[in-house]
């Protein structure tokens, strides 16, 4: 196992034959104290995060396995807070692609003079460059065409797939009474040039509430698993 990458929240390694192994780390996204999973650095410690992140993904990418989904998912050692995935290449240096269905965050700050808070969004998608020095700036379908980060065609495939998981996500959490606000994805191309899901799908990067009240990462996963 040879060490490749140190993240935010995981740390990268490759194993001996071909395949990588994600080791989720308690680290959160955030400022101040304050959780955001838009976020490009680290807040703070949240004893367990990186299980209960990894208890979420795992349980999220087996369904979307059953559902015939692309995803980067091998399996899952929870004791050892540990993911097995399937290499993929990224686009570019990284895109994070937003599923917004309530206006919060980074949408609201950005386009508050026009939206108001909560407002409905209706499964809207954004696609931000991985970059933290810039801030990770928003990217239009055209822009990351010309750029050569990303085809027309390949932006529309990418549309689809990321509303179709969120929605498959919205709908598990609820089954729970539990409403999805924003969800944050990434996606790379598998070795034979097919688009699939990578990273993860936990609290840690989405939104969710309750009768109007957030609800932090741990907290979701266990009620995921009441």
């Amino acid at each position: 196992m040879k060490f490749i990458y140190k993240g935010k929240t995981k740390d990268v390694y490759a194993l001996d034959n071909g395949d990588y192994l994600l080791s989720f780390k308690d680290d959160v996204t955030g400022e101040e104290g304050v959780f955001d999973p838009g976020a490009n650095t680290v807040g703070f410690k949240m004893e367990g995060a990186g299980v209960a992140g990894l208890r979420l993904t795992k349980y999220f990418f087996e369904i979307l396995q059953e559902k015939a989904i692309p995803t980067h998912y091998v399996g899952a050692d929870l004791d050892k807070a540990q993911m097995i995935v399937k290499p993929a290449k990224m686009f570019g240096n990284g895109l994070e692609v937003i599923c917004r269905y309530r206006a919060v965050g980074s949408f609201l700050r950005r386009y508050g003079q026009y939206a108001k808070e909560g407002q409905a969004l209706g499964g809207f998608v954004e696609v931000t460059l991985k970059d933290d020095e810039r801030n990770d700036p928003p990217i239009s379908a055209d822009a990351l065409d010309m750029l050569g980060i990303l085809s027309l065609d390949e932006y529309r495939e990418l549309k689809a797939l990321t509303q179709k998981i969120s929605g498959i996500v919205k709908e598990e959490l609820a089954k729970k009474g539990i409403e999805l606000y924003d969800i944050k994805l990434e996606f790379g191309k598998s070795e034979n040039g097919n688009i699939m899901l990578i990273d993860e799908i936990s609290g840690g990067n989405m939104r969710a509430y309750k009768d109007n009240q957030y609800i932090e990462p741990l907290k979701l996963e266990k009620m995921m698993n009441e």
